[in-house]
């Protein structure tokens, strides 16, 4: 089974990589994803062999607290603002303490390092006490994940500061013994900027990766908080989570849709842009289906609640786009082996940064300086973000453009597609055909009635089109019903075999069709054992978008292929209509899914475009599956991506967003790595035997914050419409 776990106390990409770790290695675990930046794990495991009480143990072991997801909730920020309120005027204090002097500025006889070396090492000492006090957090988390083997971002910042502490600590002891030039060697300004501007920096992170889900707070606040409903024939407030289905719901003009169910009474027009991305509103009476978080515009409505709270559309579209964020792009993995052991590997080059200098310069002071800046500017949380703050915004951004992404492979799969194969009915055209001719052998009524009462239980659109042509008409009782796949349908009346479908299907049963005559739409056949009855028509219009939408894939280097069970003449027809690179006719669902393999054989990476229930085979076998549908029902489980619009044109618009995407995780992946590659050797003193230049620790600390503030403002980007 797949369940969602919350976790806490995760810091960067080194804490996350430590989770997944120390739970894939339980038995009965299938597969296990961290989302950092919604503090969330996705963990799918075999409930037979292990229970969720020691998945959550393991985590706990690992350093962090798991429990079952009760929903999105905000990260704590870590009070961030109140340290800062603390640290930051300390911290400007204790600079001109121990810069001041230095830089030329008047500083009173009493905390003179020349004058009054021991006041100087002292009142820097008492400064910087508090500003540890209050950022003592780190210390906290960082310690003792050194300790059970997996340091993380706050270890390296606490052994740093550690670090220069003891060493000023040992300095100010040997000032107060009377060796006034140590106090030349005092840290206690580095240790407290590094405090400082990590958490300048964890503040500014906070900020901007709250705005990363703002996406998902928006699909949140589309759902009201209270609805009107009727019970005991009155009108009563309630929450929304108080719903029940069946319940009778009152929606006024203005009003947020509470619940997916069906209007029972009145008329209006719903405004579905959020959930569909389409602007134009959407008339509603009386049996038509309304969805959650859709705003009623013009009239007062009763309706009925048919799903409620986790089932409702909107919550289900919510779900998806923070389960998309948890997922790994095939273009992370890299960054993912990298976070796993990169604290372990960069304490490691500080420890070998220190040794090398002791030996070559003989001076622990800039030994200890260097081996600091290693420490700090060392942060791993830019590698570990910079995939799913970008997954998290454009799947958030997707979704209020109608677009469902299930998965962050998925995401990046659909920028790489060559090929797009579409089915005809309900995806090309609108999937409502009518009866356009009719031609019978026998009498016409008669002729109607069997063929109604053939289809009556069959789900395919030509069989709607045929029950709607006959609906004053009295049907037959039809028994030993069968269905035949991409053939057609066959069953008793009046004990005699009917068979009703398509040519191919007339031709394997014997029945001669060369008399029919023809017309424009689909044909569907009719024969009483092997005796023709008749044939009907009917004709399905093409969407007013699609002819628009097929030339965006094309012009984008994509070909088009209409794959549809109608015949190739019909299919030719929509060809040229169309524009499209190839149309094959007479395909069976079997036979698309076949064709589709045949072309991925041949190299190409393949999206398949259907309606998600006949077409299943097929969107599970694509490179890319994308279902389009009405937004009723987006959980269909073999796509890919799924829209919740009717349009086709969702398909080139999530192709060129997918794009888009990637670029920006490339981006963040190549500076994230680039930052690290350049500023770790920075850091370690490459640059000072030929050009004698070191990298201050309070330098390396302001490095360090600004490049996860980076990743997360280029992830931002997307948002942008």
């Amino acid at each position: 089974m797949k369940e969602k776990f919350s976790v806490t106390g995760m810091k960067c990409a080194a804490c996350s990589s430590a989770t997944e770790r120390a739970v894939s290695k339980l038995e009965g675990v299938n597969a296990v994803t961290v989302n950092l930046d919604g503090a969330f794990m996705l963990c799918d495991y075999d409930e037979n062999k292990i229970k969720k009480e020691a998945i959550i143990t393991a985590v706990k072991k690992a350093g962090f607290k798991a429990a079952p997801y009760e929903g999105r909730t905000e990260q704590k920020s870590g009070n961030e603002g109140l340290r800062l309120l603390v640290s930051l005027p300390i911290m400007i204090i204790l600079m001109y303490v121990a810069m001041g002097e230095m830089m030329g500025l008047p500083v009173p006889a009493f905390i003179s390092m020349k004058e009054s070396p021991v006041a100087f090492a002292l009142i820097q000492l008492a400064l910087t006490i508090p500003v540890i006090a209050v950022n003592f957090k780190f210390f906290l988390s960082g310690i003792p994940a050194f300790f059970r083997g997996h340091p993380n971002m706050d270890s390296l910042v606490s052994v740093g500061v550690a670090a220069a502490m003891v060493y000023s600590l040992a300095e100010t002891y040997l000032t107060l013994r009377g060796n006034v030039h140590a106090a030349h060697n005092l840290y206690y300004d580095g240790a407290a900027m590094i405090l400082t501007l990590v958490t300048v920096g964890k503040a500014l992170e906070s900020r901007s990766r709250r705005q990363t889900g703002a996406a998902i707070r928006r699909l949140i606040n589309l759902s009201p908080k209270t609805a009107t409903v009727i019970r005991g024939g009155k009108e009563i407030g309630i929450l929304t989570d108080e719903i029940v289905p069946g319940d009778i719901l009152i929606v006024r003009p203005g009003e947020s849709i509470p619940a997916d169910g069906t209007v029972t009474e009145g008329l209006t027009a719903i405004d579905e842009s959020a959930i569909t991305g389409e602007s134009i509103p959407t008339e509603k009476s009386a049996g038509s289906p309304v969805t959650g978080g859709t705003v009623n515009g013009s009239g007062i409505i009763k309706m009925r609640a048919d799903r409620v709270g986790s089932e409702t559309t909107l919550a289900k579209i919510i779900e998806l786009v923070e389960n998309a964020g948890a997922t790994k792009a095939p273009v992370a993995r890299l960054a993912d082996k990298v976070a796993g052991v990169f604290v372990p590997v960069v304490m490691g080059l500080a420890l070998l940064t220190f040794v090398i200098w002791i030996i070559a310069a003989k001076d622990i002071s800039m030994a200890l300086r260097c081996t600091i800046s290693v420490l700090v500017i060392s942060c791993p949380c830019a590698l570990g973000l910079a995939t799913p703050v970008a997954i998290t915004v454009a799947t958030g951004r997707c979704a209020g453009m109608g677009i469902l992404i299930k998965s962050a492979e998925a995401l990046e799969n659909l920028c790489h597609i060559d090929t797009v194969i579409l089915d005809k009915t309900g995806t090309v055209t609108e999937g409502k055909p009518t009866v356009s001719a009719v031609f019978a052998q026998i009498d016409e009524d008669e002729f109607i009635k069997i063929a109604a009462s053939l289809e009556k239980n069959s789900e395919h659109p030509l069989a709607r089109a045929i029950e709607r042509y006959a609906e004053n008409i009295g049907l037959y009782n039809v028994t030993d019903q069968t269905a035949v796949p991409g053939r057609g349908i066959s069953g008793i009346i009046e004990g005699r075999k009917y068979f009703g479908g398509n040519a191919a299907f007339m031709s394997e049963l014997g029945v001669d069709i060369s008399a029919v005559p023809v017309s424009d739409g689909t044909p569907m056949y009719f024969a009483c054992e092997k005796e023709l009855l008749g044939v009907i028509y009917a004709s399905d219009k093409i969407k007013s978008d699609s002819a628009q939408a097929i030339e965006r894939m094309s012009k984008a280097g994509l070909e088009v292929i209409l794959l549809t069970g109608d015949s190739q003449q019909n299919a030719d027809i929509i060809k040229k209509d169309l524009f499209l690179a190839d149309a094959v006719g007479g395909v069976t669902p079997a036979g698309k899914s076949d064709y589709l393999l045949q072309k991925r054989a041949e190299g190409k990476r393949v999206a398949m475009v259907g309606d998600g229930i006949n077409d299943s085979p097929s969107l599970a076998a694509a490179d890319v599956g994308i279902a389009i549908g009405n937004g009723t029902d987006i959980a269909i489980e073999s796509a890919d991506i799924v829209l919740s619009s009717n349009s086709l044109s969702g398909v080139p618009d999530a192709v060129l967003f997918s794009a888009r995407t990637m670029k920006i995780i490339k981006e963040n992946l190549f500076w994230a790595f680039f930052y690290n590659v350049i500023g770790i050797p920075v850091a370690a003193g490459a640059l000072y035997p030929a050009f004698g230049v070191l990298l201050s620790p309070m330098i390396a600390a302001a490095c360090m914050s600004l490049s996860s503030i980076f990743v997360n403002l280029n992830a931002l980007r997307l948002a942008r419409k």
